[in-house]
């Protein structure tokens, strides 16, 4: 959209609706004409069991039964009910113990949380370093900002993180200004379902010690999927590289409820602070909580008291973990059902570990979309190639879909 009647263009690229909701209302709109038999919604970032429902888990939902409304009614904080701020940051870190000092602001859900990264640790005019292979609202959080998004490539020729390229851009852009809020999306990243090892942190972390003295990088890791990358334990393997960033860098994490707890709608989250220094950690509470009255005010109250009680009762936390494993079960076999399938269809997909999405390569990704449509499957086009949303596709459905996008690439 170019031409404006009485908003202002701001430097911003709107479009006439949002990629993936339109994507995913004409595949709704399908399956209302034809039935969902004949339809494949892999735009979905939810998670949906194999007859296509949304899946819930019953614990969270059993502990919502029990609210009482008139607390949830009440305005909460805003940085967050301080039960809710103590149950997320034990929530993120489970077993790691920091030396570090955290503090939690509250957020409508993990896009709140990088909302407020990126308005408070960066200047207008400043880019924002993400990978090439990114979620597409990071670049419109930057331009609501009047930010710019650089990225770096992702994967070398070798398809491992690519090091080298990352250390360009950060050397690139630290010439040009005196701050940098770089995003890293890891584990069960979106939408390559790639998560980072311990080589790759201890890289990014040679990397950002070497930046010009004088000069702060604000390193914020987008972890919205960290429950779904495998063991909950093991995907919280790299914490202590976080706490262990050069005295330049300060961590943050941008946290969600939305996939962990499924409380997609109630739109809950935190960005997550781990200082070096107490006076550090109290100035990101002070500058959130600014940006957040002039934003959203505080968050709802209901998802803040869940995650509460949640913590607050050891056996409904176990049973949300059990559950919360069945799914995540689930989920790795439809992953590895698709990676199986495109072995064998010798289709190449970028780099996957597990998670929500998996991403293939391809030219004229929009094209290769739209032919897809005509069969009945939905994706969404990135730049560089086409995501699908294991999460909302049976297994079943999983190994049947690299044969019908590699046909769709080859006839395009």
């Amino acid at each position: 959209m170019t031409d404006m009647f009485f908003a202002s263009q701001n430097g911003r690229e709107i479009p006439k609706e949002d990629k993936i909701f339109g994507i995913s209302n004409r595949a709704k709109a399908m399956i209302a004409r034809e039935g969902k038999d004949k339809v494949v919604n892999a735009t979905i970032g939810a998670l949906l069991d194999d007859d296509g429902k949304l899946m819930v888990l019953s614990s969270v939902s059993d502990v919502f039964k029990t609210l009482d409304m008139a607390e949830c009614a009440e305005y909460a904080p805003i940085a967050g009910t301080p039960g809710f701020r103590e149950a997320v940051k034990k929530d993120l870190l489970r077993s790691f113990q920091p030396t570090s000092y955290v503090e939690a602001v509250a957020s409508p859900g993990g896009t709140g949380a990088l909302k407020n990264a990126v308005s408070n640790y960066s200047s207008p005019g400043d880019s924002i370093l993400v990978a090439d292979w990114y979620w597409g609202p990071y670049k419109t959080i930057a331009q609501e900002h009047g930010r710019n998004l650089v990225t770096f490539r992702m994967f070398d020729e070798n398809d491992n993180f690519d090091t080298a390229s990352f250390e360009e851009k950060v050397k690139e852009l630290m010439a040009k200004q005196e701050r940098l809020v770089v995003i890293l999306n890891t584990p069960a990243h979106n939408p390559t379902g790639y998560a980072m090892d311990e080589d790759d942190w201890k890289a990014v972390s040679s990397i950002l010690g070497r930046t010009e003295k004088g000069k702060k990088i604000t390193l914020v890791a987008d972890v919205a999927y960290i429950d779904f990358a495998g063991e909950e334990e093991e995907s919280r393997m790299f914490l202590p590289f976080l706490e262990k960033m050069p005295d330049n860098v300060l961590v943050l994490v941008a946290h969600s409820l939305s996939k962990s707890y499924t409380l997609y709608g109630m739109r809950c989250g935190a960005l997550i602070c781990m200082a070096k220094t107490r006076e550090i950690a109290e100035e990101f509470k002070s500058v959130c909580e600014f940006s957040s009255r002039g934003s959203w005010s505080n968050c709802a109250r209901a998802p803040q008291v869940i995650l509460q009680k949640i913590y607050e009762d050891d056996r409904l936390l176990q049973k949300v973990m059990a559950e919360r494993k069945n799914c995540r079960d689930m989920l790795l076999k439809r992953g590895a059902a698709f990676k199986k399938a495109a072995e064998e269809a010798g289709l190449e997909m970028v780099p996957f570990r597990g998670g929500f999405f998996a991403t293939v390569p391809c030219e004229a990704p929009d094209k290769v979309s739209a032919q897809l449509e005509t069969m009945g499957i939905f994706t969404v086009p990135f730049t560089k190639g086409i995501r699908v949303s294991l999460a909302s596709v049976k297994e079943e459905k999983c190994r049947e879909l690299p044969k019908a996008i590699k046909e769709a690439i080859k006839s395009k």
